[in-house]
């Protein structure tokens, strides 16, 4: 069956789930609401590794919808991606990276997912005319990487893909080009059922300039057969994988699991890149965010069974302000340093502030010296 046709069997509807859990009459209705505001897919191979007699299970926790999702504490734009929109599709936060979201959809809807606001929706802030957005990356020639983003860059149609990096590739100033994908995690058949995609991959992965795919595996148990294989597949097209793993309540917030995770990835071929600190998303901050002082114990223990190549990540927070590296903490002070910033003054800054046991972003800690919590510029 083509990969088009396997993504539309997935489970999107209340009465779909309901064949496969069991479902209370108040959930039902909280769920259906939820769905209205955040639509719920889950592809069937990835239905398939869910254990359903568990209601905790790791992998039903980021593909179900969750009564959780009522709450809104939070923020839709944690990062200020509005904030750095120069049109329609492009952001420009960081001066040597572009940002495309090449479309709005996903092969599955993860419940944890930092652009709730518009995944599965209407919107405009996904890309409307490509050209525009190369002509914008062209004259700025402080550029140095695109990566492509969304939703999923890889549902889009092969030969769109292929006019998309085509084009990118042409413009000389540009040393690298990503993909943010969580496709070989959810739904590897779309690697493994369509060989023109390998080969287009294969043609614009030059020696000069490599393509880079960005995964996001969570949990050991994504890294099935079908997985490994799809990962196998973009590595021998020549491209470069590594992965961005968020960490998430009652998924792999346990250093035996996260360790466990990151030694399979180096395994098979994937470089850690970064553990993300779950953002304070509205209709995520509460189901799945971990508090900054556990998070930090976590990858620590995590960190103190690894070796060298399993280790090499950064933890890390995405805030409005730069993404920021979580360094270390000592008694009541937690210690940061911007690895990346939209004011390029900041690169490189270290700096502390007052941990609190409960909090879980940057916003949420004290400056030192202040008594109580306040927004970092």
């Amino acid at each position: 069956m083509a990969w088009q046709n396997q993504l539309k069997q997935s489970i999107c509807t209340i009465d779909q789930l309901r064949r496969l859990t069991e479902i209370t009459s108040g959930d039902e209705k909280k769920l259906s609401h939820i769905i209205v505001k955040h639509p719920m897919r889950v592809p069937g191979y990835y239905a398939s590794l869910v254990d359903w007699l568990d209601p905790d299970d790791p992998i039903r926790r980021m593909a179900v919808p969750h009564t959780d999702e009522l709450d809104v504490s939070g923020s839709y734009d944690t990062g200020g991606e509005i904030q750095s929109t120069k049109m329609p599709g492009l952001q420009h936060k960081y001066a040597e990276t572009a940002l495309i979201l090449t479309t709005n959809r996903c092969a599955m809807y993860c419940r944890h997912c930092f652009r709730k606001r518009l995944v599965g929706l209407p919107t405009e802030e996904v890309m409307k005319r490509f050209g525009d957005a190369a002509r914008y990356i062209e004259q700025h020639t402080e550029i140095t990487n695109v990566l492509l983003s969304g939703g999923d860059p890889l549902v889009l149609g092969t030969g769109v893909i292929e006019r998309i990096v085509e084009r990118l590739s042409d413009i000389g100033h540009l040393r690298y080009i990503r993909i943010g994908t969580r496709v070989p995690v959810v739904f590897p058949a779309r690697i493994l059922d369509d060989g023109d995609l390998i080969g287009v991959l294969r043609r614009l992965s030059r020696p000069a300039r490599r393509l880079h795919v960005v995964t996001q595996f969570n949990h050991p148990r994504e890294l099935t057969p079908l997985a490994v294989r799809a990962v196998d597949r973009l590595l021998g097209a020549g491209l470069v994988v590594s992965n961005q793993t968020i960490l998430l309540k009652g998924v792999n917030d346990e250093a035996g699991t996260l360790a466990d995770l990151l030694r399979r990835l180096v395994g098979i071929g994937i470089s850690p890149y970064y553990v993300f600190q779950c953002r304070p998303v509205k209709r995520v901050k509460r189901h799945f965010q971990v508090p900054l002082a556990r998070g930090y114990r976590i990858v620590e223990d995590a960190k103190s069974t690894l070796d060298g190549l399993s280790k090499r990540f950064r933890y890390v927070m995405s805030h409005r302000s730069g993404k920021i590296e979580i360094v270390g903490i000592s008694g009541d002070e937690i210690y940061l340093k911007y690895h990346q910033a939209r004011d390029a003054s900041n690169l490189g800054r270290f700096f502390k502030r007052y941990l609190t046991e409960d909090a879980g972003w940057l916003d949420d800690l004290p400056r030192v010296g202040e008594g109580s919590a306040s927004t970092a510029s």
